[in-house]
């Protein structure tokens, strides 16, 4: 539920489910705080992902 995860940096995905309507399809729920996970933090960590652990 949306409510429960506001006020954190965490997307959360829940709900996954086979969609019938496309080939190899799934449909699932995902919740976020946009006021606090937005562009520029995800930029951050899409950054920190690709560096090096010893960087």
């Amino acid at each position: 539920m949306p409510y429960p995860v506001s006020g954190t940096d965490e997307t959360y995905v829940g709900r996954l489910r086979v969609d019938p309507s496309v080939k190899s399809g799934v449909a699932f729920w995902c919740v976020a705080d946009q006021l606090r996970k937005g562009a520029a933090l995800n930029a951050v960590q899409i950054a920190q992902a690709l560096l090096p652990a010893d960087a």
